[in-house]
């Protein structure tokens, strides 16, 4: 099975009302060519459906870790809430990569063109996170609060502009309350730092 029909079926498994408009505006954006980042991780034409499925395993192996240690968790971490706060974390990251060709040194230190990604976030500029859970809601998924946060804070501490108390309070609180926001930004750390890790570059 590709990468966008296994992600489709995972999302479609969790029978979630607003889940077919959903894959609808997927299919509208570049979402299931996009790269998972400009220069970093899975920066490739379809990365960003590869990063999303790579969080979406590690997140659904390690519920079933925890489970078996602690099974009253099974209540915080239902399996339909997993797969979607892990599948869509990043649906923020449609329509804003720009394919370019840059400049990059070869292995014997001339310059080449490569290609390679720009960065534009005019369109719809909401910020990270919450940028994911706004279009979520705006395409008619039905969340349930803790995926809101699960979304919203999948990039822990790093996502909090200007250091703004609210927005730490308003972080510490959510993380106190909601194990599925944990399950998720560990399961987005190690598909990124491990499964995605390019060996023998720098």
């Amino acid at each position: 099975m590709d990468a966008k029909k296994e992600f489709i079926a995972l999302l479609q498994s969790t029978e979630r009302d607003g889940m077919d408009y959903v894959i609808e505006e997927l299919e509208k954006s570049d979402f299931f060519k996009a790269p998972a980042s400009s220069n970093f991780h899975l920066n490739c034409e379809g990365g960003l459906v590869e990063h999303s499925l790579n969080v979406c395993r590690v997140a659904l192996k390690f519920r079933e870790v925890l489970l078996a240690e602690r099974e009253e968790m099974r209540d915080y971490l239902p399996k339909d809430s997993v797969i979607i706060a892990s599948l869509l974390h990043d649906v923020c990251k449609a329509d804003i990569y720009k394919a370019v060709v840059k400049k990059q040194k070869n292995s014997f230190g001339m310059w080449e063109d490569v290609p390679g990604y720009n960065v534009d976030y005019s369109n719809f500029p909401l910020g990270h996170g919450e940028k994911s859970v706004i279009l979520l809601l705006l395409w008619g998924l039905d969340l349930s609060d803790d995926e809101i946060m699960a979304i919203r804070w999948h990039m822990s501490s790093w996502d909090l502009p200007f250091q703004s108390n609210d927005l730490k309070g308003n972080y510490n609180a959510a993380k106190n309350k909601c194990p599925l926001m944990g399950l998720v930004q560990a399961a987005d750390g190690m598909a990124t730092n491990f499964l995605e890790f390019k060996i023998g570059e720098e």
